[in-house]
Order: structure tokens, then sequence, then C-alpha cells
């Protein structure tokens, strides 16, 4: 059970082993803007950041992966909206369960970012962390 348990382990780690891109940012910057980058995960609310924040690098940096993460979230929502009203009720407890993991991962994954923020690091996300959508 321990090699499971450590080929889990080692598969979240090389999951989250993605790009630090934090000495490319200014230490007051990140010091003064991890609120507005925290912000960035809590859905709508990214638009603060992105509108409050405009100079900050790391306010934007946080504000791109936030922001994919919301549109990520209302694709799902149109989606499954979409999938009940075409199939209603005969395939509704796969699409719950597949929007459910779907869902459970974007959390996960705001989760992650917050707690990079907050530990005021410009580390992308697993998953959607190549994607831009701002200028940073």
């Amino acid at each position: 059970m321990s090699n499971q348990q450590e080929s889990f382990e080692e598969k979240f780690q090389n999951l989250n082993n993605t790009a630090d891109t934090t000495s490319q940012f200014d230490p007051q910057d990140i010091t003064n803007n991890k609120v507005m980058a925290i912000l960035a995960y809590f859905g709508i609310l990214v638009l603060i950041p992105i509108f409050a924040a405009k100079e900050s690098k790391f306010a934007r940096f946080h504000a791109n992966q936030g922001l994919i993460l919301f549109i990520a979230g209302i694709a799902i929502y149109i989606v499954q909206t979409i999938f009940y009203s075409i199939f209603s009720l005969r395939l509704w407890w796969l699409i719950s369960t597949v929007v459910g993991i779907i869902g459970l991962v974007i959390f996960v994954l705001a989760i992650v970012g917050i707690v990079n923020a907050a530990q005021g690091k410009a580390k992308e996300l697993p998953l959607v962390g190549n994607f831009k959508i701002l200028n940073v």
C-alpha cells in the first residue's frame, strides 16, 4: 500500500511541478498586492484586481489565472445546462458526476492559487497556468 501512496504523492508532485516565476517580480509589488492576488481566485471578484491593480504585475499574474478558472466555471455551467436540456433525466447522473468532478478540480486549483498568492509566489497553476488572457 505504501507503493501506491508514494506513487500518488509522486504524481501529485509532478502535477504541481509548474513554472515558478516569482524571482521576476518586484518584492515590493508582491507585498503590496497579495490581497488583490488572492481576490483573483474568488469568481467574479477577479474583476477587482483586473481593474484596481492594473499596474501590479503580481496581481495581474494571479488575475490571469483566476480569470481562466472563472471562464472555465462559466463554460462548464453552460455545457451542463445544454446537456440537461438535451438529455433531461436519462443521463442526469453521468452529467452531474462529470460536472461535479470538473467543478472540484476548478475549486482545488483556486485553493492552490490562493495559497501561492498568500505566500507571495508567482507559480503557474497545473493544467491552466500556460494559458494567457491578460498581459502581465
